[in-house]
């Protein structure tokens, strides 16, 4: 398939080099940066991110929040709970 994309000449040009410094065509290059970034845009969707929370002034969270449960923090927050 053929499409047309507007690139600035100063890009332009650096993919040029780029390409040619690694013997590859133009096409070919645009081509496989497009696949990379993509594939590499799907593994960082895919992965599970964990985060440490660090507290101050205590011992974490109270009994019974679940930090991955949104629905029952937002019950939580609304209703003044703890």
């Amino acid at each position: 398939m053929r499409t047309t994309i507007r690139l600035s000449d100063r890009l332009l040009q650096e993919v040029k080099e780029k390409a040619l410094s690694e013997n590859k065509s133009l096409n070919s290059f645009i081509i496989e940066s497009l696949q990379e970034k993509l594939h590499n845009h799907r593994q960082s969707k895919s992965q599970n991110i964990k985060y440490t929370l660090t507290t101050f002034n205590g011992d974490g969270t109270l009994p019974g929040v679940d930090l991955d449960d949104s629905a029952n923090l937002l019950d939580l927050m609304e209703s003044g709970s703890r």
